[in-house]
């Protein structure tokens, strides 16, 4: 039954993770940068757009449950006898919630506010300043959160390893 909890609770928390990972690769590889290629007015608009949309009970479910269920699934391996996979899927949850959770609550969605409250820009010149002063810094800051969740992602799966070396 142990053992039964513990897979189910890893194997949730390499899906969430792996999903935030990808939420996160998908924005600083692809959004950004396209984005970026395009008139700052229509830019700010999109951002506008996504940063409303993003706010939904799927995106909260994987966001939140990533470092919850990994805690999770590291206590339920400790109870189940397996004490290095365990620890490594505390380190894997303390990772994201760094990397990952901290700076989208610190830094993004602060951004994100501001960017929304700004409304739609007075002129070329006023989106391009917003966009300039935004994007930048913002895609940095996400960077950071892909490439934690990622290694996040990846200390699990030594775990799943460890663990399967160990039974």
């Amino acid at each position: 039954m142990r053992s039964a909890l513990a897979a189910a609770a890893a194997m949730i928390a390499v899906l969430l993770t792996g999903g935030m990972a990808g939420i996160f690769f998908a924005f600083s590889n692809s959004v950004m940068p396209g984005l970026n290629a395009i008139k700052a007015e229509q830019a700010v608009a999109a951002m506008q757009s996504m940063n409303q949309k993003i706010l939904n009970p799927l995106f909260m479910l994987h966001f939140m449950g990533a470092p919850l269920v990994a805690a999770l699934a590291g206590g339920a391996l400790l109870l189940a006898g397996q004490r290095s996979a365990a620890v490594l899927f505390f380190v894997a949850a303390g990772l994201y919630v760094l990397g990952a959770f901290l700076p989208t609550v610190i830094v993004n969605v602060p951004m994100n506010n501001a960017l929304d409250g700004a409304g739609v820009p007075a002129g070329a010149a006023e989106a391009a300043r917003l966009w300039a002063d935004y994007a930048p810094r913002w895609t940095a800051w996400n960077t950071l959160r892909a490439v934690a969740s990622s290694l996040s992602l990846l200390v699990m799966a030594i775990g799943l390893y460890v663990w399967g070396t160990n039974t």
